[in-house]
């Protein structure tokens, strides 16, 4: 058996074709453009190609975009100050941080800095807050990804068995969150799963692991998931990004297609998916802040 694929690429095509024409209806009933700040700290070369990918696709649906590129030795005083700058322009839909910062700087802080309502990535303790809660305003961009990524490919986590590998506060928390609510006119995208969280130190992690329906790996490990780790005709979705030998491979090694009966790409999988949310969630921020104003 050979795994069927979960082309991340191909889906964000038709997710962004459905921005560009919201984007448009948006300009043409309230003259409103959304836009993108991409705030970009030093010269960290992975950190470049995501933020030059991010403007790309803002332009490829019609949001505005500006990249803000400050040196390593900008301080924290000076980033923040940007941030407020950011928090009172209208134009801005929504705030991008780039991660990972310098080490002198406090990432807790820069994130605490933007003004929830343009928090697009959905970091604010503010928006992680309501997600918790069951009423998101925004939904992290890259569990999002993986919830319409099985979502829009008819894989139904309504009941199932899903194991999520990795507890991190970008992919594992949140994603948990998304996979374990009951859906609500609030939280349609709510998964309604039974969700075990597990991690490297887990006791019996391969069994634990042979459980899932759904198995998500996002430990950041190369190749780590064995086919001996999955039950067979479970979904698997890879969201790892390592680099080995200088491509880029996921934390769920190829052999894994023998079992699985859909497994997602890397690339191409996850992380198209993850840059198509990030456009999505600055919509929304547009049509919010309009609504403020209103």
């Amino acid at each position: 058996m050979a795994a069927k694929r979960l082309d991340g690429q191909q889906l964000s095509q038709t997710i962004r074709g459905e921005i560009a024409n919201a984007v448009k209806q948006l300009a043409h009933s309230s003259g409103i453009i959304p836009g993108l700040a991409a705030v970009l700290v030093g010269d960290n070369p992975a950190s470049e190609v995501y933020v030059r990918n991010k403007r790309r696709a803002c332009e490829s649906v019609g949001i505005a975009s500006w990249l803000h590129r400050l040196p390593a030795s900008t301080t924290q005083a000076e980033l923040l100050n940007l941030i407020e700058q950011l928090n009172q322009t209208p134009e801005v839909s929504g705030i991008l941080v780039q991660l990972p910062l310098p080490k002198h700087i406090d990432e807790a802080k820069v994130i605490l800095a933007i003004n929830p309502l343009k928090d697009v990535d959905a970091f604010h303790p503010e928006n992680l807050g309501l997600l918790t809660a069951g009423h998101p305003r925004y939904l992290p961009c890259t569990p999002f990804g993986v919830q319409q990524m099985l979502s829009r490919s008819g894989i139904s986590t309504a009941g199932a068995n899903v194991v999520i590998l990795g507890r991190s506060n970008i992919v594992g928390k949140p994603m948990s969150l998304i996979l374990m609510q009951k859906p609500s006119t609030h939280f349609p995208e709510a998964g309604d799963a039974t969700v075990t969280v597990v991690h490297r130190g887990t006791r019996s992690l391969e069994k634990v692991c042979q459980s899932a329906d759904v198995l998500i790996a996002a430990i950041g490990v190369a190749h780590f998931v064995k086919p001996e780790m999955v039950r067979l005709g479970a979904t698997v979705i890879d969201v790892g990004i390592n680099s080995v030998g200088g491509k880029i491979v996921g934390d769920v090694d190829p052999s894994v297609a023998e079992v699985a009966e859909w497994l997602s790409p890397v690339p191409g999988g996850v992380g198209p998916m993850t840059i198509t949310m990030l456009l999505y969630n600055t919509l929304r921020a547009a049509q919010l802040l309009r609504s403020q104003t209103e």
